[in-house]
């Protein structure tokens, strides 16, 4: 379950990166229209970045800073790289969505491993492939429901991470990914690819 902290940060993000691409000023509206969370959050979320100095509100429009367009331009780089890492797999709206989910959990660490296997012309095996001990890098989520994407996501499953099989129990295969260790369903185990350490 996400926390409303979470959800907060999120939304604080998605302004900064809507701010970034429409060149640091949007109406209110288009905000409230373009991030599906309620009102609530959205001026909760304005209020924090305001308090930041990352933004200032005029009338019906908000505007970034310059301290805001430096974070904006980061947040935007970010999904523009793991969206083009996306497209090379699937459609330009779905590398889109996959983009905008992932960028609120991805490290800067990932996002150097992302650009790396953005050079690579190998492809992942499935998660399922794997054997015990054996550990790699996460190269995609082949899920078709953003749902599911999303919370295998938010598990700290994602492309550009760092995945190793520590055991493998009837249909389940237990996995270290950063610091937590994970039990997945086979299931969903095959739709994780994975790039095999060769060392």
């Amino acid at each position: 379950m996400t926390s409303e902290s979470s959800i907060l940060r999120i939304v604080e993000e998605d302004i900064l990166r809507i701010l970034g691409e429409a060149n640091g000023k949007i109406s209110v509206d288009l905000i409230k229209s373009g991030i599906r969370v309620s009102n609530q959050f959205i001026s909760r979320a304005v209020k924090e970045l305001e308090n930041e100095s990352l933004i200032m509100t005029r009338k019906n429009f908000i505007l970034l800073t310059e301290k805001g367009r430096a974070k904006a331009g980061d947040i935007v780089k970010k999904h523009l790289i793991l969206e083009n890492y996306f497209k090379k797999t699937r459609g330009e709206r779905e590398a889109h969505e996959m983009a905008h989910i992932l960028e609120h959990y991805v490290s800067k660490e990932v996002i150097g491993n992302i650009k790396k296997l953005s050079t690579l012309k190998r492809r992942g095996v499935s998660l399922t492939g794997i054997r015990l001990n054996e550990e790699g890098i996460i190269t995609d989520l082949t899920f078709s429901d953003p749902g599911l994407f999303e919370r295998v996501v938010s598990l700290g499953i994602f492309p550009g991470e760092r995945i190793k099989v520590n055991n493998k129990i009837s249909t389940s295969i237990i996995v270290n990914t950063g610091n937590k260790k994970i039990a997945l369903d086979e299931n969903i185990a095959k739709g994780i690819e994975v790039l095999k350490d060769e060392r």
